[in-house]
């Protein structure tokens, strides 16, 4: 018997997610700029904003229970159903549903090395076991991901591109890894980074579901100029769908977070923009500082990873851009204590880093 009451098992096991700093030291905010979260470069969607404007008039509604309009503004632009979308509070909620619905005791989750760390603390808040899948040379490896899988997985989290390696499997390789998979197991394709993908050879997940009872694509609109709004979604199987809806909370997603997501999602223009300036500077960053001294990995999101010769050299890296007011995400927490995260920014901020990395290595 114990004097206080005592967390469910496994719960004080769990490392709480650290975010990345958004602030330099000594430095004022308005001289730091902020590069270590992926947040759309282009702000929002000037009709995002004007569509919470007129939102905020009415504040003391409550929402309409199932984003019902968003859901409809997904299914016209995407071209699937919306009766088979669910909204949450970001992609976070919705990931936690997931695993709160097919997750139990002594269930287990599989995820590559380098995923996103939201997975193994869902994972084990719903009472399961994360299994972790070696990745090949920073990429989800699909005969690893199978290999962990035994009778006891419930789900395959992949995040694709992934997080923070902005590596990916193309859609000849997702369908490969879900021929693989016993048709119990969930797979879920965490495609936060979609709307910043350039390569031919990629697979948002959409198909895939539409062919497949066991499967779920999860989708984010913090990366599309909305993080403050808190929207995600996923589009799964009708059984999923009803599934998950009997424990998400009946008024989920805010009235200001609905308007602006469905004014986002029509806003192709500006989602086309954001594309368009994200591939042009991450390619220049990435073959301005790219070297035989500096790694930067192939990148599909809207960011970089920086692999220096060792932690030593990044943790010093790291140093020199923050005293320029420079902040970007270190890896330690990933297990890749050697790179940097850097988000793609506004040509000024690309041209500041580049230029501060060059003249780092060049003292080194």
């Amino acid at each position: 018997m114990s004097d206080r009451p005592v967390p469910q098992p496994g719960i004080l096991t769990i490392a709480p997610y650290v975010p990345g700093r958004s602030s330099a030291p000594g430095k004022k905010a308005g001289d730091t700029i902020k590069l270590s979260a992926n947040e759309s470069p282009l702000g929002a969607s000037p009709k995002a904003i004007e569509a919470v404007k007129a939102a905020a008039e009415k504040l003391e509604i409550y929402p309409e229970g199932s984003s019902r309009e968003l859901r409809a503004a997904l299914g016209e632009v995407h071209g699937i159903d919306p009766e088979r979308i669910v909204v949450g509070a970001g992609s976070d909620e919705v990931l936690h549903l997931l695993a709160q619905t097919y997750i139990g005791d002594g269930d287990e989750a599989v995820m590559s090395q380098y995923g996103f760390m939201v997975y193994p603390i869902i994972t084990r808040a719903a009472g399961g076991t994360p299994v972790v899948a070696p990745e090949t040379d920073y990429c989800a490896d699909v005969d690893a991901i199978l290999a962990a899988v035994t009778n006891k997985t419930k789900i395959v989290f992949l995040a694709n591109p992934n997080n923070p390696t902005g590596t990916y499997l193309t859609a000849e390789e997702l369908d490969r890894l879900h021929a693989g998979l016993p048709a119990n197991v969930l797979l879920v394709i965490d495609s936060a980074y979609a709307e910043y993908v350039t390569a031919a050879d990629y697979g948002v997940g959409i198909s895939l579901v539409e062919r497949s009872e066991n499967v779920v694509m999860v989708r984010t609109f913090s990366k599309m100029g909305l993080a403050a709004a808190r929207v995600g979604w996923l589009y799964g199987p009708a059984h999923l769908v009803d599934a998950v809806n009997r424990i998400r909370g009946p008024f989920n997603v805010s009235v200001l977070g609905q308007v602006a997501a469905e004014a986002a999602t029509r806003d192709v223009a500006f989602t086309k923009a954001l594309r368009a300036h994200n591939d042009k500077w991450r390619v220049w960053l990435s073959e301005e500082i790219g070297s035989n001294r500096l790694r930067v990995l192939p990148s599909q999101g809207n960011f970089i990873l920086v692999l220096f010769a060792d932690a030593e050299a990044a943790r010093a890296a790291n140093g020199a851009l923050l005293e320029r007011g420079l902040v970007v995400r270190e890896m330690g927490g990933y297990g890749i204590a050697n790179g940097l995260r850097i988000s793609i920014g506004s040509e000024a901020a690309m041209k500041a880093v580049a230029t501060t990395l060059k003249d780092f290595m060049d003292g080194q």
